[in-house]
């Protein structure tokens, strides 16, 4: 059973599925970072900036794991 993948493509360039998914993860975070701060997120943390990357870094596993 192969995978096939749908690249996409900017101006004849064709971009790998994974910057895609990079792009859409960050686009994400950026939306959820007013949510989570409104509801104290970054008080939970010594280091608010790791748990930041390993949000965006779950969000990322999932649209990997979904698309």
């Amino acid at each position: 059973m192969t995978h096939t993948f749908r690249e996409l493509v900017i101006e004849g360039v064709l971009v790998a599925p994974f910057a895609a998914y990079l792009a859409a993860a960050l686009v994400i975070a950026f939306l959820l970072r007013p949510i989570l701060l409104l509801v104290g997120f970054t008080k939970l943390f010594s280091n608010p900036q790791i748990a930041e990357l390993s949000l965006y870094t779950m969000i990322l596993c999932l649209l990997m794991h979904l698309f």
